[in-house]
């Protein structure tokens, strides 16, 4: 009897110890993440971002930095054109730079705290414990989560998180849409919490100088390229643009010495429709001789881009409208139907600018930037280019697939 209760102990003792040394399940792993995100002191993360919205992937590689309490910094990095924007948070608020353009553009918002980032660590940890849903498997290195995707672009409904088991690090991000079909996915290389930032890490000025790639232009003064080319590429701004040419202080634009833009002039009213600044294009407004109409212009290296996403309902009307003066040139695309709105490209000076209060939108390529009143106005940059999206009843959902369809596209 003695003999069977010493094997009955010593079975219990053993099975003990494999359940303590055993596969964890859900609910322990999401116990864990609890406890790492409360004593979340800093992190450092790279990798390389996906995107499958348009007609070929796009990749990005994507640096996350983050400092306890609210200090962020997130590198975006065209992968095929090596060219950099960065979203910044610090005390003075949230700025989204373009070194290669020169432009810094700030806004108030408690941004990302009330908009999730799919390479933002808490985000993932969010989406994980708020999905009382969620379904989870032990692989051999990796916690997998599938849960509900919470941003704020609708078509993106479900995601898969892979956490490394040793410290519940990022491995990998898919979001797919209604269809299952993957949409974003983001590939960790490095993820390593409690780094230690140097004390301008997360500075307005210091990033404006970091080394934006080679070919680039320089950060400060005047953009040049050794082509004599423009560069530059994904970055948002938005709202009501008050600009100063850096170059030409104490002068003062034509037809502005009252302080009203010149009709037409890229930053005056246009139909209701506000114009953005831009680099003069040397080439006039091209007319067909035999017709009169006029074709589509080349911008720069660039011709206009149209959209390959249309909201149900809704037709173009008419020909660009070609906004051109001595000194800017931009192009403008209306819109009719269920929704009306304009579409206007243009090529960005170099200019000090500021905006007045706007959101930001993740664009999924870049960071956007979205006015809060009527009519609203949708901004970002993409290839050297500056894209405003205005409309009274368009929804910031139907903007966002709007834009993400001009991404990467060739001009006509």
């Amino acid at each position: 009897m003695r003999r069977i209760s010493w094997v009955l102990a010593m079975v219990l003792c053993f099975s003990g110890l494999l359940a303590a040394c055993g596969p964890k399940d859900a609910d322990s792993v999401v116990k864990d993440l609890n406890e790492v995100v409360g004593g979340l002191e800093s992190y450092q993360g790279s990798g390389v971002m996906t995107l499958y919205s348009g007609e070929t992937p796009q990749e990005y590689k994507v640096e996350v930095w983050h400092q306890k309490p609210s200090y962020y910094r997130i590198a975006l990095t065209n992968a095929k054109k090596d060219i950099t924007q960065i979203v910044l948070r610090n005390d003075d608020g949230v700025f989204v730079l373009t070194p290669s353009l020169n432009k810094s553009f700030r806004f108030q918002s408690d941004w990302p705290d009330n908009q999730g980032q799919v390479y933002l660590y808490e985000t993932l940890v969010r989406s994980i414990i708020g999905d009382n849903t969620r379904q989870f498997v032990d692989e051999e290195e990796s916690y997998v989560f599938e849960v509900a995707a919470n941003y704020n672009t609708h078509s993106l409904v479900r995601q898969k998180i892979w956490l490394n088991k040793a410290d519940y690090a990022p491995k990998q991000v898919s979001v797919s849409d209604a269809n299952a079909k993957v949409v974003v996915d983001v590939k960790f290389d490095n993820f390593e919490f409690g780094t230690k930032f140097e004390k301008e890490a997360f500075d307005m000025q210091k990033n404006m100088s970091v080394n934006t790639g080679e070919g680039q232009a320089p950060a400060e003064g005047t953009i040049t390229e050794p082509s004599g080319s423009e560069s530059g590429e994904t970055v948002p701004q938005v709202n009501e643009e008050v600009t100063t040419p850096e170059d030409n202080a104490g002068e003062t634009d034509p037809g502005t010495e009252s302080g009203t833009p010149e009709a037409n002039a890229p930053g005056a009213e246009v139909n209701n429709e506000q114009a953005p600044a831009d680099d003069a294009a040397e080439s006039p407004e091209a007319t067909d001789e035999t017709t009169g109409a006029i074709d589509i212009p080349e911008l720069g290296d660039f011709g206009v881009i149209e959209p390959t996403y249309l909201p149900e309902g809704v037709d173009f009307k008419g020909e660009p409208t070609i906004m051109e003066t001595e000194d800017d040139y931009a192009v403008m695309l209306r819109f009719e139907g269920t929704y009306n709105y304009t579409i206007i490209e243009a090529r960005p000076q170099d200019r000090a600018s500021s905006y007045a209060v706007t959101s930001p939108v993740d664009l999924g390529f870049t960071i956007g930037m979205i006015t809060t009143e009527l009519p609203r106005t949708l901004t970002w940059f993409d290839e050297g280019m500056e894209y405003r999206i205005t409309s009274d009843d368009l929804p910031e959902s139907e903007m966002v697939k709007i834009a993400a369809s001009m991404q990467d596209q060739t001009g006509k």
